[in-house]
């Protein structure tokens, strides 16, 4: 039978949604946190997972990063009261393969589950191959989250991993800090923007052959960062 992975804090919305589910013949387990969803995970694969994105103990993008760390393929559909379009393609960029905003018809969300689950089955998910990044010595697999310097790994922490994959898809361009934190920290207003330089600081020390002259991720004063791709990089002095 089916299996769906449902991370909805909203505990009666949950349980309306999970019987319509099992009425069309799809096994649910409930998750109503983060924490929870992580234990489900850890103790089966489900067949597709339905993410609310606000939860009491951390936001969805947490969740689906972590997801996308150890699966790249199981369908996620996002599932939240966000109707903003920065919040959609946030979601994209994090995996998600499709987005519902509440108030939704049930027969909608039905027919967007049945349509990833028919997608998944038949091997025609939009996982597209995405070519490796390379700057200086470093090589970015975006496929597997995975960087290596030189043909060894780099274990970057999932933030700093954010960070670099929201550097990598604006292709050059500047990324502004605010943007730079949403990726990185959600809407966590505690976060302050001295932290985010922290971080990019400890990235040049790992992915930039001289930490104190970054010929590859640069500060741009009173903007944000921006990354420049390719084997030699920005001859400037850019700490």
């Amino acid at each position: 039978m089916t299996h769906i992975l449902l991370i909805e804090d909203n505990a009666g919305f949950a349980d309306g949604l999970r019987q319509n589910l099992e009425f069309d013949g799809y096994r649910v387990t409930v998750a109503p946190d983060a924490a929870a969803a992580s234990h489900a995970l850890a103790a089966e694969s489900p067949d597709l997972i339905i993410l609310d994105l606000m939860l009491p103990d951390g936001n969805g993008y947490d969740v689906l990063r972590t997801v996308r760390e150890r699966d790249s393929v199981t369908p996620v559909l996002l599932l939240t009261a966000l109707s903003e379009e920065a919040h959609k393609v946030r979601g994209f960029r994090l995996g998600a393969d499709d987005y519902v905003t509440k108030p939704f018809g049930l027969l909608e969300l039905l027919a967007r589950v049945e349509t990833l689950l028919r997608r998944s089955a038949s091997g025609n998910f939009a996982v597209v191959r995405l070519p490796p990044v390379r700057f200086g010595d470093v090589e970015v697999d975006r496929d597997h989250r995975t960087v290596t310097r030189a043909g060894a790994a780099v274990p970057l922490t999932p933030k700093e991993y954010a960070l670099l994959a929201a550097l990598i898809a604006r292709n050059g361009a500047v990324v502004e800090r605010e943007e730079l934190l949403r990726e990185g920290w959600g809407y966590d207003s505690s976060v302050v923007s001295r932290t985010l330089d922290t971080h990019l600081a400890e990235m040049r020390r790992t992915l930039e052959a001289d930490p104190h002259r970054p010929r590859h991720i640069l500060t741009i004063p009173r903007q944000g960062y921006r990354l420049l791709l390719g084997k030699e990089g920005a001859p400037a002095d850019n700490a």
